[in-house]
């Protein structure tokens, strides 16, 4: 199946999304997370395409999309949220299940705190919604969060170099020769675009907000019982497995894979992880 290629003006700025599939059938939006961008779904869009509408877009300050200065633009995930809710406001969607990953699950759990009854499913990968999934990794800016204006930040930076994206793709990873280079390499490459560590930066810090919002996502989940597929990485230090366990609680008969890989598991485990994707969606419908 193609994929397309498009960019599109939301709101002044120009938005970039992959579309492939039939129109007509259920469409999965797939929502991509830090450092990366649709990129990340490339292959997946690949393998449901026969079956499903894809829609991946890139988040304004990621991928193809615009990157006004932080100074220019307000970087906060409600901002992020409604770009891509306009952005499918725009192409008519008013059903559709999400896929998110890492920064996906704001972006997400947004979406479906406004609009319930469009969302037909959820999948996370690695996608956070309780505290139970904050690794240690956070603790450090937890801290920062809580005093902010007397922290200071220069220690963030190092969050955005090659050495820190390399981790991101490689760490719980047991064969690392299933990672390609050339994704980590091209998100290298636009985290290193000038002004971007603002970009960035800004969205770290407005993070907190999603801690705060975990009750009301939890709530959501209780409310709406959306069926939920989490599938992640059991070997993340990000968002650690029993981030996925935690969905259990809320949401009846959620399905949770615990997969030998880490943050980004759809690079080592993409064909599991499509085929658990397929099953769910088709389960939507029956």
């Amino acid at each position: 199946m193609t994929t397309r290629y498009r960019t599109t003006a939301i709101d002044g700025l120009d938005v970039f999304y992959r579309e492939a599939g039939d129109p007509s059938a259920p469409t999965l939006v797939l929502l991509h997370g830090f450092p990366t961008s649709s990129i990340a779904y490339q292959e997946l869009i690949a393998d449901l395409a026969d079956e499903f509408h894809l829609i991946a877009p890139d988040y304004p300050g990621f991928g193809h999309s615009s990157a006004p200065a932080a100074s220019e633009w307000d970087y906060t995930f409600d901002h992020l949220a409604d770009v891509v809710d306009r952005l499918l406001d725009s192409l008519g969607l008013t059903r559709y299940a999400i896929y998110v990953h890492d920064y996906g699950a704001p972006v997400g759990f947004r979406l479906a705190l406004r609009h319930p009854e469009r969302i037909t499913g959820i999948i996370s990968q690695n996608g956070n919604a309780y505290e139970d999934g904050l690794a240690p990794f956070w603790q450090d800016l937890r801290a920062i969060w809580a005093n902010p204006s007397e922290a200071d930040l220069a220690p963030l930076l190092a969050n955005y170099t090659r050495e820190a994206t390399h981790w991101q793709y490689t760490h719980g990873v047991s064969d690392v020769s299933l990672v390609n280079p050339d994704k980590e390499a091209l998100d290298q490459a636009l985290l290193d675009r000038p002004g971007n560590h603002e970009i960035q930066l800004a969205i770290f810090m407005n993070y907190a907000t999603n801690v705060a919002a975990y009750p009301q996502w939890q709530d959501y989940l209780r409310t709406h019982q959306p069926p939920v597929l989490a599938v992640w990485g059991r070997n993340d230090e990000i968002f650690a497995p029993e981030g996925a366990k935690a969905f259990a609680r809320d949401v009846k008969d959620a399905r949770v894979h615990l997969l030998d890989a880490g943050h980004f598991a759809l690079e080592t485990r993409r064909p599991q992880i499509a085929a658990l994707v397929r099953a769910f969606l088709h389960s939507l419908s029956d």
